[in-house]
């Protein structure tokens, strides 16, 4: 499944990825020990696979990539990326965006700003945004009804420009005459 062009490109600069201190293996594998579980090669593999770059991704993207046979042999289950999605999440390293399509897509959540999304119902084109004056508004709404906002997550969903345009028509013969 294609998510539509994972970001748009002006929010790219945007929202770089920030400087962390422990690296999200790393960041891991101390989330696992806390529960008692090792991280794996396969888990490992899973996670450097996810991270190496910032996109969006459903978990069929990820068994696609890493369900193939390795050059040491080896391969990942489709089961351990799914249960390795949902540690990665409970671990708060992902996150899962919204729908596309009846699939679940996740992003980053370690390592990078607070940012929110507009969704086009249409292309599934994910575009992600920072603005000041809705963390903002959200804050003050949050203290007015005493409550301790740690973060906010807000998904704007409607069509992008492109799916907005009228569809270019090209004329049939007969409709020339």
């Amino acid at each position: 499944m294609t998510v539509g062009p994972a970001v748009n490109e002006s929010a790219t600069n945007e929202l770089a990825r920030h400087e962390v201190t422990v690296s999200p293996v790393e960041k891991f594998r101390e989330f696992l020990g806390t529960r008692g579980k090792r991280l794996t090669q396969e888990r490992e593999t899973i996670v450097r696979e996810i991270f190496a770059d910032h996109e969006h991704f459903d978990s069929d993207q990820i068994v696609s990539r890493l369900t193939q046979p390795r050059r040491d042999g080896g391969r990942v289950s489709r089961a351990t990326v799914y249960r390795t999605l949902r540690e990665l999440e409970k671990a708060g390293l992902i996150r899962k965006v919204a729908r596309s399509n009846d699939r679940e897509v996740y992003e980053h959540d370690y390592g990078y700003p607070q940012h929110d999304h507009f969704i086009c119902e249409k292309c599934s084109q994910l575009v992600e945004f920072r603005n000041e004056e809705i963390s903002s508004v959200l804050e003050r709404v949050s203290a007015e009804h005493g409550f301790r906002m740690k973060g906010h997550r807000l998904e704007v969903h409607g069509i992008c420009d492109a799916c907005a345009r009228p569809p270019v028509r090209r004329h049939r013969k007969l409709d020339m005459i």
